[in-house]
């Protein structure tokens, strides 16, 4: 397996069309929703809303306990939070959907996004997530394939699962270890 010099990550055929420019703060980490960030099921914590529950159910879906601490901490911390999504929801209806629970992102890749920016480098076989396209440092996800693309690809990717209560803790100790490298 041949390895970047810069990361140390397996060497991919799609990284030699990107650049990711240093930025002067701190990582750009997305976070997919299916599973990762809503729908996670009945047994499974969520976020007390910041509506009364009768609206709540108007407002779209639920939100993973501890997300809103976690995206504050993050950008506290100089992090840039970043959705990337494999679902066909307009970039519009995620941000609001969000600012609704009082978080706020800086950019959005949804799968219209996804396959057009693969359509413009012209790539013929991309994985179902390709987070350094769009300058990613990390990516967090509950799906076991993109964490075997990124081993793949070369990017870095934190596995959680929808029962994984300390979940946040993972994503805090992964973006301090991808931040010191």
């Amino acid at each position: 397996m041949i390895q970047t010099p810069a990361t140390g990550l397996p060497a991919s055929p799609l990284r030699p069309w990107y650049r990711t420019a240093p930025r002067p703060r701190g990582l750009r980490i997305s976070f997919d929703l299916d599973d990762t960030l809503t729908g996670l099921g009945p047994h499974i914590p969520i976020e007390s809303g910041a509506f009364p529950r009768f609206l709540q159910r108007h407002l779209g879906e639920s939100l993973r306990h501890g997300t809103r601490r976690l995206m504050r901490e993050l950008r506290r911390q100089g992090h840039s939070v970043w959705i990337y999504t494999s679902s066909g929801r307009s970039p519009e209806r995620i941000r609001r959907w969000l600012l609704l629970h009082g978080i706020r992102v800086d950019g959005i890749v949804n799968d219209e996004r996804h396959h057009r920016t693969a359509r413009v480098h012209g790539a013929r076989r991309w994985p179902s997530k390709f987070p350094p396209a769009f300058g990613i440092d990390l990516h967090v996800d509950d799906s076991e394939g993109v964490a075997m693309e990124g081993a793949t690809h070369g990017f870095r990717v934190v596995l959680v699962t929808p029962d994984d209560p300390h979940w946040d803790r993972k994503v805090l100790h992964a973006a301090s270890a991808c931040a010191c490298r």
